[in-house]
């Protein structure tokens, strides 16, 4: 029977690499802006993400309340900076390559227990899984890293003013998104360099075609 602990911890890190990808893909918390003007923005803390901007007023909202207003970034949207649309992108290529990494890895692990032994089959779905894993974290890494590289050079954006929010903050710090991303990638390329590290053994009953 062929030895396979390790795809299979790839397959487990390759699961929680591809769920870490959806969730920074999803929470708005990729900038978090500090502005001056708390007029609107009460809290003087503006998140800034790649489908949406959200802030806390307190305006127009009865004394005690709260209120978080969210506004949508469009791809149509022409002040929305490249690394954001980067981001919209390819993060929906991780998460399909994610996915597609996760089925192959899935097929060649259910033959491998089930005592299959025909290797280029198992081996090619193995090198395919470990290729979508890598890839997968290839598309997260570009756009993690270039908005983090515009969060530490304190980068504007040209908000239209129904956004309500300033063209340049007072400073930004990385949101949540980004460590969460930085983890994901981490555990996709592992999960991508185990799966290709795959040596079906040989044995007498070994089907090679």
């Amino acid at each position: 029977v062929s030895t396979s602990h390790l795809q299979l911890a790839a397959f487990a890190l390759g699961t929680v690499g591809w769920i870490l990808c959806t969730v920074s893909m999803g929470i708005v918390e990729w900038r978090v802006w500090h502005v001056d003007n708390t007029t609107i923005i009460s809290s003087g803390i503006a998140w800034v993400g790649i489908w949406k901007v959200c802030f806390i007023s307190y305006l127009h909202v009865s004394p005690g309340y709260e209120e978080q207003f969210c506004h949508k970034l469009s791809g149509y949207d022409s002040f929305i900076p490249h690394e954001i649309y980067a981001a919209q992108g390819l993060l929906l290529i991780a998460m399909c390559m994610g996915l597609l990494g996760l089925s192959a890895t899935v097929f060649a692990l259910r033959n491998v227990y089930m005592g299959i032994t025909h290797k280029t089959l198992i081996t090619r779905f193995f090198l395919v899984g470990g290729f979508f894993y890598i890839m997968a974290g290839l598309c997260v890494l570009i756009p993690v890293s270039w908005n983090f590289y515009s969060v530490t050079h304190n980068q504007s954006i040209a908000f239209p003013p129904s956004y309500y929010m300033p063209s340049s903050p007072a400073a930004q710090e990385a949101g949540a998104a980004i460590p969460i991303g930085i983890v994901a990638v981490i555990l996709l390329l592992l999960s991508g360099t185990f799966s290709l590290s795959y040596r079906f053994p040989v044995t007498a009953n070994t089907i090679t075609k």
